[in-house]
């Protein structure tokens, strides 16, 4: 009988502990954002793009404002408010024949702290038919300390579509003096015309990014920075007056006969912004969406 009883408080005890621990797994898991959207548009035979399918789904949102140009507008929404680790976002594009469609976003991206060993994946897709256009133009990512982000961006291109890409960043809170003292960020975009690459660029910072971008052979103690891509037929006689925009932190070349690459490094987001915007509006020809300017 005494042996029973002892069996018996010792499963208790077991059950207990298993209860505990269940309870203490449970404590640590945290909610996370799931997103997805799709959209296909194309060009009606008065030459007006339109939305020709839509589909998204959980945290990730596309709203498509007024307006009055030939080309379609959609700006995306995360309705999450930032990403964290563990956070899953998708997004992919299709631009038909002779169509033309901008991307924004609604406002500044946040990458926020993350727990350790999560990693936040953002991965975008978009395709280009023959004649169409696409101005991919999302406002500034900015990395807080702690945070871990992969991102991709890939652009399959036809032979006589056109791209306009920008991808801003701000490293860390400029007004708290954040320090980036351990981040996990991963950047990688990927242009392609019929198949072939015709551009790609990667980023990787880890760890204390902060002491990195410090060096004079990476950022100069930079706080922002803007990659800009724009492949097209007048991309070339564009180059001069691009160059004539651009700060002492900047660089402009072509790297084959029809695509212009842009870098800009600046001391913060709003000194990025107030370098950035002027070229935009000249490559958009004063179409920048109503978002970058609010």
């Amino acid at each position: 009988m005494a042996e029973a009883k002892t069996c018996r408080g010792q499963i208790i005890n077991q059950v207990a502990k298993f209860e505990c621990k269940a309870d203490s797994a449970a404590q640590q898991q945290q909610p996370r954002a799931r997103g997805a959207a799709f959209l296909r548009v194309s060009a009606g035979l008065d030459g007006q793009t339109g939305l020709a399918d839509l589909r998204q789904s959980g945290s990730l949102k596309l709203v498509f404002p007024r307006s009055y140009r030939r080309g379609a507008e959609a700006i995306i929404v995360n309705t999450a408010g930032g990403i964290t680790g563990g956070d899953r976002f998708s997004l992919r594009a299709e631009i038909g024949h002779r169509a033309s469609l901008c991307l924004t976003t609604q406002a500044a991206e946040r990458a926020y702290r993350a727990q350790p060993h999560e990693v936040g994946r953002l991965e975008t897709h978009a395709r280009l038919c023959t004649g169409a256009r696409l101005n991919w133009l999302p406002q500034e990512m900015i990395i807080f300390d702690h945070a871990a982000l992969h991102r991709r961006l890939e652009v399959d291109m036809a032979d006589d579509s056109s791209l306009l890409l920008v991808e801003p960043l701000v490293f860390g809170r400029a007004a708290m003096r954040e320090r980036l003292n351990n981040i996990n960020f991963k950047d990688r975009i990927v242009v392609r015309r019929n198949a072939r690459p015709i551009f790609v660029d990667g980023i990787d910072l880890a760890a204390d990014a902060s002491a990195h971008l410090a060096r004079a052979a990476t950022g100069a103690g930079a706080g922002a920075m803007a990659s800009l891509v724009f492949v097209d037929t007048k991309a070339a006689g564009q180059l001069a007056h691009i160059r004539s925009l651009l700060p002492a932190t900047a660089g402009a070349s072509m790297i084959a006969a029809d695509i212009l690459v842009l870098r800009m490094l600046a001391a913060d987001s709003f000194e990025l912004r107030c370098n950035l915007v002027p070229i935009l509006d000249h490559l958009t020809q004063n179409s920048l969406p109503v978002s970058w300017r609010l």
